[in-house]
């Protein structure tokens, strides 16, 4: 890979070995993996005040693709439509369309909808209920009538933290790391076993070495699990996802596949922001 196309040699020389990390044989183009979301000609506001632009865009069928950009640029605006979770701001609206398996998202019952697409905010929210309850907490509105001691096993395996709570289930959830607060809720979100996974800054107030554990645990999840990630950090774009989308002023700007994207942006205004010129 030449760091010529980052525009900066010490750039280049931090983030070129981390998207080698990713490169794999599984790489696929647009073209040939299944769409899981298609999002065409999304503009969105809130009241008056515009904040997408046209964004066309497709979201890959057990990918995980990054958002990035720099504050305020429409990447949670955009995660946050994918289940109308923005529904609940007063006044604000979308044109344009969202297919979710080639239905579109406001005709589906938005329960059902957020069922299909979970999601995982910046900072921890567990319930102040037990470890046990708070994984158990979607099973049982859903109306799950099954074994939950197991459904709860499961969640908490697939969120890799079923090891360090597996003695203390009963106690409260708020007791734990904000590590492990995190991947608690990653477990309440995939227990009712969601189609979609969307990560809002889920590793901001974490340290490298949880972040890592998380960024680990979303590569072993988009086997079963289209995860969308909204962050900040370059580096973690480069090492977790498969494709990468880059915003600015509420537009999207450039997408493709995450080792091109970083090393050979095809817009002068991706090079900018990745070799950190702006941000």
């Amino acid at each position: 890979m030449s760091s010529a196309a980052y525009g900066d040699s010490a750039t280049a020389a931090k983030l070129a070995p981390q998207v080698r990390m990713m490169d794999s044989p599984l790489a696929v183009s647009p073209k040939e993996a299944p769409v899981r979301f298609q999002i065409s000609h999304l503009d969105f506001f809130y009241g008056s005040k515009q904040a997408v632009f046209d964004l066309s865009l497709p979201i890959l069928a057990n990918k995980i693709t990054a958002l990035i950009g720099p504050s305020g640029c429409g990447k949670s605006t955009v995660l946050r439509t994918l289940n109308r979770m923005n529904e609940m701001i007063r006044h604000s609206r979308f044109t344009g369309e969202i297919l979710l398996d080639g239905q579109d998202i406001r005709r589906l019952e938005v329960a059902g909808l957020r069922r299909r697409v979970g999601m995982v905010f910046q900072r921890p929210n567990p319930f102040p209920k037990s470890i046990y309850d708070n994984v158990a907490y979607g099973l049982r509105i859903n109306g799950y009538t099954g074994r939950l001691d197991n459904m709860v096993e499961h969640s908490l395996r697939r969120a890799a933290l079923w090891d360090e709570v597996k003695d203390q289930l009963h106690k409260s959830a708020l007791a734990l790391s904000g590590g492990q607060q995190q991947r608690l809720c990653i477990a309440r979100a995939l227990a009712v076993d969601p189609e979609v996974l969307l990560l809002d800054e889920p590793c901001s107030a974490l340290d490298p070495v949880t972040t890592a554990k998380i960024e680990e645990l979303l590569f072993h999840l988009k086997d079963g699990c289209t995860i969308v990630i909204v962050t900040h950090n370059m580096q973690q774009a480069a090492r977790a996802s498969d494709f990468t989308a880059f915003m600015l002023d509420g537009k999207l700007i450039e997408h493709a596949e995450t080792s091109r994207l970083f090393t050979t942006p095809s817009d002068p205004r991706t090079e900018a922001y990745i070799t950190g010129r702006f941000g």
